[in-house]
């Protein structure tokens, strides 16, 4: 009786413990822009997941992916985050930009809001404006 008593109460602490944070999901995407135009062999681009949610605020960065561009556009992007840490009510966002020396070429002007529930569109298509 003792043995089931233990038992039981193993299965319950087991069942009430919280997932774990190592379990991230991912968010897959790629960013283009209209403009006929090729990327100069040493542009850089940044991506970002963002919480949106204050007004008065900076957004929270929640992950982001920087680095050379690989090839032309569509240039793809991977970002991770911990669905524990997604708050009910929040604002969520994804943006983008692409540099090269320093010097801003194209940047995201419109707000590209996801739900990060797991119903998000992928690849999220993500498009940039060029910087004049």
């Amino acid at each position: 009786m003792k043995k089931l008593t233990l038992l039981a109460a193993a299965a319950l602490l087991t069942a009430c413990q919280t997932p774990s944070s190592d379990s991230k999901v991912s968010l897959d995407g790629e960013v283009f822009y209209l403009q006929r135009i090729a990327l100069p062999p040493t542009a850089t681009l940044s991506v970002s997941l963002q919480d949106v949610s204050l007004a008065d605020a900076p957004a929270r960065v929640i992950d982001e992916q920087k680095g050379p561009v690989q090839g032309q556009v569509p240039l793809k992007f991977h970002l991770s985050y911990d669905p524990l840490q997604v708050e009910p009510g929040h604002r969520y966002s994804v943006s983008a930009r692409i540099e090269n020396d320093g010097k801003l070429l194209f940047i995201t002007t419109e707000h590209h809001a996801v739900q990060l529930d797991g119903k998000d569109p992928q690849p999220l298509q993500v498009r940039v404006d060029a910087v004049r």
